[in-house]
């Protein structure tokens, strides 16, 4: 079985650092590249993305708000025409700097309140999806399955290859835990590594109240920002491997 293992990065600012990228792309397959809003800036997409291309890691653009004090992470006020261009900025910004390295941007993955508010308003959803159509028909889109950007995509004509988050507590309803709630986020190593081989037995979580329940997914997620993600990374690679799956990067794996 072909999975892809994929980490959020360049997610520093300037001289500022919230993970460890290098080590990071030593072990995944895909990178979703902050643009800019979030978190990163020009030279850190542009170290990002050459560093990916050395790798043989994928990348994708990984659009936020332009709220760098909140980390993307809260919800703001903005108009559907904005999402809209803001989206389109930070991906335009991503391939610009992919095509002078030679590498390609093949996916999208929304942070955050950015994808909260998107997974929350059907008709923007789809708005969003349709203006990723615009700038490339190739592109997928990274999501959780059975939420609205998972249906907006393949209503935009767009292939969408669903997610498992590793690190993050699962509702009954599929949804996350959200952030702040105990048990939210996973740190312990041996947990992460006993729900990764769970999800690749049988395709399944349990949730944070204790019910098994169903994932599909193509792709697991592990976020750089999470205490000891590189050895959280290296722990679900060896899951991975000790399964009998491959690891490959997401633009690989065909429906």
């Amino acid at each position: 079985m072909k999975i892809d293992l994929n980490s959020d990065m360049g997610e520093g600012f300037g001289r500022w650092r919230i993970a460890d990228d290098d080590g990071l792309m030593d072990t995944v397959s895909s990178a979703n590249i902050a643009c800019g809003f979030h978190a990163g800036d020009y030279a850190i997409m542009d170290r990002t993305v050459r560093l990916a291309k050395e790798k043989g890691v994928g990348i994708g653009a990984h659009p936020g708000l332009p709220d760098l004090i909140g980390f993307g992470r809260r919800a703001m006020a903005v108009s559907d025409a904005d999402m809209e261009s803001m989206l389109c900025y930070q991906i335009g910004a991503l391939q610009g700097i992919a095509a002078r390295h030679g590498h390609r941007v093949t996916h999208v993955s929304y942070h955050a309140a950015f994808g909260n508010m998107a997974n929350a308003d059907e008709g923007l959803a789809l708005r969003l999806t349709r203006a990723i159509a615009a700038l490339d028909r190739d592109l997928s889109v990274f999501c959780m399955p059975g939420q609205a950007t998972e249906r907006a995509a393949e209503k935009a004509g767009l292939r969408a290859q669903t997610l498992f988050l590793a690190d993050r507590a699962y509702t009954t309803q599929g949804t996350l835990v959200p952030r702040g709630q105990p048990g939210a986020v996973i740190h312990d190593l041996a947990k992460v590594r006993a729900r990764v081989n769970q999800f690749l037995q049988d395709g399944s979580v349990t949730t944070i109240d204790g019910v098994r329940l169903p994932v599909r997914a193509q792709s697991i997620l592990v976020h750089s920002d999470t205490p000891g993600s590189v050895e959280l990374a290296r722990a679900i690679r060896a899951e991975i491997e000790a399964s009998g799956g491959v690891l490959t990067p997401a633009c690989q794996i065909m429906d």
